[in-house]
């Protein structure tokens, strides 16, 4: 039986830790993806956007920023009415947003890897906690993330979130030393 992080103890939550938690993420779209569901998330549960996963990928169009970015006012009152995501008018407004803000750090930097993961000089963190409880919620690297999406108008990108964004995509390894994927 492999020893897993405490916090994956069902699914979808193991299939999540051992397949793309913490995993270094680098093609765009699967980064904007991770944004907009941690934004998602913010107040609930992660497992409660893991079952609604499929839902979000219809719901915006497989995350592809573009066409999110073109959202009208119609849409967004559709999406309101949509039982496969969160039906939360701040955070689908936010999700249109996020996907403008995306374009132009794309735009800026050349892709949004390219800004996002400049953070942590482009390699992963490996932190050494023990037990889940060590973890932190947030970091200096997350608030400065935070603080610079913000100032680039995005929001739903408090530093708990970026933490959290940071952790689902591999920019920092934060898979307790007693599982079986801390030495990956």
């Amino acid at each position: 039986m492999k020893k897993r992080c405490q916090w994956a103890k069902d699914e979808p939550n193991i299939t999540y830790h051992d397949n793309e938690w913490g995993t270094p993420e680098h093609n765009d779209q699967k980064l904007f993806e991770f944004l907009i569901l941690e934004g998602a998330q913010a107040g609930l549960s992660w497992v409660t956007i893991l079952k609604r996963r499929d839902g979000y990928r219809k719901a915006f169009s497989n995350f592809d920023a573009k066409k999110v970015a073109k959202y009208s006012q119609k849409q967004v009152e559709k999406l309101l009415l949509d039982e496969s995501i969160i039906r939360n008018r701040l955070k689908i407004n936010s999700a249109i947003n996020n996907a403008k803000q995306f374009l132009k750090v794309q735009s800026e930097f050349g892709s949004f890897d390219n800004y996002l993961w400049g953070f942590v000089n482009h390699k992963p963190i490996k932190s050494k906690f023990k037990k889940i409880s060590d973890l932190p919620a947030s970091t200096d690297i997350s608030e400065k993330l935070s603080a610079d999406l913000k100032k680039r108008g995005f929001n739903f990108v408090g530093p708990t979130i970026c933490y959290a964004f940071m952790q689902a995509i591999g920019m920092v390894n934060d898979h307790t030393s007693d599982c079986f994927l801390y030495k990956k």
